[in-house]
């Protein structure tokens, strides 16, 4: 019994050390997918924030994205699906491509506010010139 209990642990062991999927000819860096994820996430915010800026300049998300990082369809899907069957590296990239997308979000928000800070300024100062001009006629 204690032969065959020894025998599933390894038998697991290995099963689990075996690659689902085979590396691709042409593997792109797990750096450069995470960027080619990145833009594609930011890519697709655009198109459903306002897909009209898109269509006006004939910009295909997929398209642009092979174009910018010189590789097809296939070496796309390929890629991913060897990323997605090693499952720690793939949530390695999502994750840094969350926290950059977090970072960015975190940065427009900053400008947001200082925009909002200056414009509250300005218009205090165009009411205080309102009331300077008032006061003299």
């Amino acid at each position: 019994m204690k032969y065959i209990y020894c025998f599933i642990i390894i038998s697991l062991l290995v099963s689990c050390a075996e690659k689902l999927i085979k590396e691709p000819d042409n593997l792109i860096d797990e750096g450069k997918m995470e960027n080619i994820l990145y833009d594609l996430a930011i890519m697709n915010a655009a198109n459903n924030i306002n897909r009209e800026v898109l269509k006006k300049n004939n910009i295909k998300v997929m398209d642009y994205l092979y174009a910018k990082y010189k590789i097809d369809s296939l070496q796309f899907v390929q890629n991913n699906e060897y990323y997605a069957a090693i499952p720690l590296k793939y949530e390695k990239i999502y994750k840094n491509v969350e926290a950059r997308l977090t970072t960015m979000k975190e940065n427009f928000a900053l400008i947001q506010k200082q925009k909002d800070s200056l414009k509250r300024v300005k218009d205090t100062n165009s009411r205080n010139k309102v009331k300077t001009i008032q006061k003299t006629k």
